[in-house]
């Protein structure tokens, strides 16, 4: 699928080119760090970077798949009813970060070929969601899918960043203004004192 052009709307083609970026940032975040690294707890909550991409396959495997009665064939214990509380947020040490990223690749290309062998509005049933308010059309879970997917690609963004200073949108876009240490230090000290001053009005 490729991005739409106003002379050829092609929803589908939208959903999975956001959806894709946002795969793809997650990956490109891992990329030169160590085992250490990539599963290290950067937050109170141990947000990490290794554990978001499992978290995002297991979402893709459930959403774009069980869902729509379509499943995967993958072995998830940490989603299972007698996993532990955030099992999917983390790689154990015997879960190699091949093991993850293979499984998140394999992740998209089911999800993938849910999107192209349905229509959007496709009616699936959301297993873990309570009976009676399951339902929901592919083009829903789609979006859903897109909004968490891009929600962890920020997280690890500022995981990144905090880690080591590595930053931008992707590897041919950073999204940034300079990439000069001495004009990120002066702008950064500029808010702290805009920060200071408006605290002071308050």
């Amino acid at each position: 699928m490729t991005l739409t052009t106003p002379e050829s709307p092609d929803p589908k083609a939208d959903l999975h080119f956001y959806l894709q970026s946002a795969r793809d940032a997650l990956l490109w975040k891992l990329e030169r760090l160590s085992e250490y690294e990539v599963r290290r707890p950067m937050t109170p909550t141990g947000t990490n970077l290794l554990g978001m991409v499992k978290h995002a396959a297991s979402v893709e495997l459930g959403y774009l798949g069980d869902t729509f009665g379509r499943p995967s064939g993958e072995s998830l214990p940490w989603v299972g009813e007698d996993a532990e509380a955030n099992a999917d947020m983390w790689a154990t040490a015997a879960e190699s970060r091949e093991d993850v990223v293979s499984l998140y690749r394999r992740a998209w290309a089911h999800a993938d070929a849910t999107l192209e062998a349905l229509p959007l509005d496709t009616v699936g049933r959301v297993p873990w969601w309570p009976e009676g308010r399951d339902e929901v059309t592919l083009h829903h879970a789609a979006v859903r899918v897109i909004s968490d997917t891009h929600r962890h690609a920020g997280h690890a963004d500022i995981i990144r960043e905090l880690m080591d200073g590595a930053v931008g949108m992707n590897e041919g876009n950073t999204s940034i203004p300079s990439d000069d240490t001495a004009w990120w230090k002066e702008y950064r000290t500029r808010l702290e004192r805009v920060a200071r001053e408006a605290d002071r009005r308050a």
